[in-house]
């Protein structure tokens, strides 16, 4: 007989999130630490945590379509999607809604379906209109005071993640999922 699962999430942000669909990521401060490392060459280099990038591959496994809209590009952020398989990305994207609002329309949703995390003010378009709004507990006060859920886990260490859990405990497929790894 399997061991319940060790998640467990208040009743009120599993109902929240019960109907999500699509989950809206940013990128630095939210899957990294937000600390940006230039090599001597002036090129960008980026460190992800592994636990998000699996509870990325599960969002996907669980039918919820993860989503990145971040400020910046670089050749390691498209490697590492790429490696997650994330296809709807939206890269150099200073005014997040708009491109939200063209992924929701284009998958067929609405904001009621739609999940985000985000640390900083451009986040803010995006998180005010889903669902359920997630940040790191290092997120800028304001974020954090729209945030319905804020991680335990800081950013780039395993908060993204965390924030999947949560989606993946509402949409009714954690349990299955962790069973698949016995």
């Amino acid at each position: 007989m399997a061991r319940p699962p060790a998640r467990n999430f208040p009743p009120e942000l599993l109902l929240a999130a019960q109907g999500v669909r699509v989950a809206f990521f940013d990128i630095d401060g939210v899957m990294t630490d937000g600390g940006i490392l230039y090599s001597d060459e002036g090129e960008t280099l980026k460190r992800f945590h592994t636990q998000d990038g699996l509870g990325i591959k599960l969002l996907q496994r669980a039918g919820i379509t993860p989503v990145v809209i971040t400020g910046r590009d670089s050749r390691p952020l498209r490697k590492r999607l790429d490696s997650l398989g994330v296809v709807e990305v939206h890269y150099g994207t200073e005014d997040k809604r708009p491109a939200a609002e063209k992924t929701l329309a284009a998958l067929g949703l609405t904001w009621a379906q739609a999940a985000a995390m985000g640390d900083d003010w451009p986040d803010l378009p995006v998180l005010r209109r889903c669902a359920i709004a997630a940040a790191p507990p290092d997120a800028h006060a304001e974020v954090r005071a729209c945030a319905r859920y804020v991680t335990q886990a800081p950013a780039g260490h395993g908060a993204a993640r965390e924030f999947c859990d949560l989606l993946l405990v509402a949409s009714g497929r954690y349990a299955q999922l962790l069973e698949a790894y016995g």
